[in-house]
């Protein structure tokens, strides 16, 4: 698949979302973190509220959420965020570049679902640089 068509079905993804879902199917980590079976609870600018699960494949051996993929959470997550509020068929005329998060745990995340408001079960903080497409 060219770079070309991986956009595409990226861009896909977010604007062919079924209603109620906070993704569809086509991103390679929302694939991954199954995010196309995540329930959107709240949208507004600036605020995502999002009901997400917890495959098998990113759990430890105790069935917690590995903690390295806490960030991948936090960054899907956030990355939309600053997005959240706008028409998903609008044209993004920016490109966002996560270069750096902070994660402070507080509590394993054991449950097969959890809320994600935005942040995950962590304060997490996220710099990000805008750049161009």
């Amino acid at each position: 698949m060219s770079s070309e068509q991986k956009w595409k079905s990226v861009r896909r993804a977010w604007t062919d979302t079924p209603p109620g879902r906070f993704i569809g199917g086509g991103h390679p980590i929302g694939d991954f973190l199954e995010a196309s079976q995540w329930e959107l609870r709240e949208e507004r600018e600036g605020y995502v509220k999002v009901y997400a699960h917890l495959p098998l494949h990113v759990r430890n051996l105790r069935g917690q959420l590995f903690g390295g993929f806490t960030g991948t959470y936090i960054d899907f997550v956030s990355l939309y965020t600053a997005r959240a509020g706008r028409d998903r068929a609008e044209r993004w005329d920016f490109f966002l570049a996560t270069v750096n998060m902070r994660i402070d745990y507080f509590e394993p995340i054991t449950d097969p679902g959890f809320t994600i408001e935005s942040h995950l079960a962590v304060f997490a903080l996220t710099t990000m640089k805008k750049m161009p497409l």
